[in-house]
């Protein structure tokens, strides 16, 4: 029996899985199954790993599907008995006691829904690659603590959402709020599903002894590329209609109207301005196509969107300091 399923992604990743694998399975007292999804590589690395790590599960799918698909397909292959599981990119470094960290800490509230671990920097493991995920009223997205020094992020404590790279979740939850939304394809769909299971009344925590090492962008390329800009304009505008009720838009629209402008602005000079733009205005078209998937406003969770609402102004404060 498993306490935990391990879920790890994978496109085109020869550079970094069995390394990632090798430091997986030096994890102490912890019961757990690795269950690697492949999204059509071509670069042979599927092979390579059930090669070396035969014991793996390995489920392999006829095309690129994106990160929300491959990771929906391992949650549902999970042994059913494990109550969690954890999500791990490929291009990480575990250290030891990982999953015992992760797991004893979602252990401590059946209302947590997420744990994300410190995400330290691969090349430069003095600083912080993400120590929980943000986001504001602006729209903007963002992980705490990155390109800091570890000190002052040592002490656990509840985050906006967990960023889908090193992260367990409750699966129960799954059933009740959703998977990751497949439309996402990559970006911002962690944000999304932390977003949903605040609105049902779960919350979200950041995790500093569970400690892995992420080389960042080691499928889609660089920190700023046409596929990231795109992705994640479009998804952020699908993000905030799924999510937000009309009245949290309007309430929230002149932040959200200064945060694109300035992102658009933003990427104007690092030269993306029309991709950035041609991302905002797929997001209204997918918004438009996926009204089914809106979620409906309940009066019972009214208390939820007000402490979410407080804190989008909150994380405003984090611009400013």
């Amino acid at each position: 029996m498993y306490d935990v399923s391990v879920v790890i992604p994978n496109y085109n990743g020869i550079k970094y899985l069995e390394h990632c694998l090798e430091a997986l399975e030096k994890q102490r007292e912890v019961a757990f199954e690795t269950i690697i999804v492949d999204n059509c590589s071509q670069d042979g690395s599927a092979s390579l790993a059930k090669e070396k790590f035969p014991q793996c599960c390995y489920l392999s799918l006829d095309q690129n599907y994106g990160f929300c698909r491959a990771v929906n397909e391992g949650i549902k292959k999970a042994a059913a008995p494990a109550p969690f599981v954890v999500l791990l990119n490929n291009d990480t470094e575990v250290e030891p006691e990982f999953l015992k960290n992760l797991l004893d800490c979602i252990s401590k509230d059946e209302r947590i829904f997420s744990v994300e671990a410190r995400m330290m920097q691969y090349h430069r493991r003095e600083l912080i690659d993400s120590a929980g995920t943000s986001y504001s009223a602006l729209g903007w997205a963002s992980a705490n603590g990155k390109d800091k020094t570890k000190e002052k992020f040592l002490t656990s404590r509840k985050v906006f959402a967990a960023c889908a790279g090193a992260a367990i979740y409750r699966k129960s939850v799954f059933e009740e709020i959703g998977y990751f939304d497949e439309e996402h394809f990559a970006y911002l769909e962690d944000i999304d599903i932390g977003y949903r299971a605040r609105i049902h009344g779960y919350y979200n925590v950041y995790e500093p002894s569970a400690v892995v090492y992420h080389v960042g962008s080691g499928t889609s390329g660089s920190r700023h590329n046409e596929f990231k800009v795109k992705y994640s304009s479009r998804n952020n505008v699908y993000l905030i209609y799924k999510n937000m009720p009309l009245l949290q838009i309007l309430l929230n629209s002149p932040f959200l109207l200064i945060g694109f402008l300035a992102k658009t602005i933003f990427f104007t000079v690092k030269g993306f301005g029309k991709t950035y733009i041609k991302g905002l205005a797929e997001g209204v078209r997918l918004s438009r196509n996926n009204r089914e998937k809106k979620i409906v406003f309940q009066r019972k969770n009214f208390g939820s969107y007000w402490q979410i609402q407080k804190e989008l102004w909150k994380n405003l404060l984090v611009y400013f300091q």
